[in-house]
């Protein structure tokens, strides 16, 4: 079954992609979930009176997200974080401190959009977000325990 995509679907696709799921998944999940619609002929021709309509306006989001991913690039940002003497996090970084960091910086990035790998240790790290379809940009973290950030 082929579907178009109403909206993006981790692992799958983004919106306004024409897709080949199985029918079950198709019927069951991305349809009544609103996710997907079926690829028709006459959804066909909507989508692509869309896009056409959209190309500029995806041309701005797309300056605008390597814009953003440059500035990224160039910033390291501080988390400071309760840990014991030898290093060791009590809990882990989360996506919500990586983007509250960001945000004291003046650079707004949404939780959603960052990925990181569990962090349990003080030292430097990177995080990913993935701002558009085609552009990823790295963050670099740098992790301190509470009391060296305090210093």
């Amino acid at each position: 079954m082929e579907v178009i995509l109403i909206q993006d679907v981790a692992n799958l696709g983004y919106k306004n992609d024409i897709v080949k799921v199985r029918d079950g998944y198709g019927r069951n999940y991305l349809l009544p979930n609103k996710m997907a619609i079926i690829a028709n002929e006459s959804n066909r021709k909507q989508l692509a009176e869309n896009l056409k309509q959209q190309a500029h306006k995806l041309a701005k989001l797309l300056a605008d997200a390597q814009a953003l991913a440059e500035k990224l690039a160039a910033v390291v940002i501080n988390v400071p974080v309760k840990a014991n003497e030898d290093g060791k996090i009590f809990g882990t970084v989360t996506t919500q401190q990586i983007a509250d960091a960001l945000k004291a910086q003046e650079i707004d990035v949404d939780k959603k959009v960052i990925t990181v790998e569990p962090i349990k240790q003080v030292g430097e790290y990177e995080a990913t977000a993935r701002l558009h379809r085609e552009v990823k940009a790295t963050i670099k973290i740098n992790v301190v325990a509470e009391a060296e950030a305090a210093e």
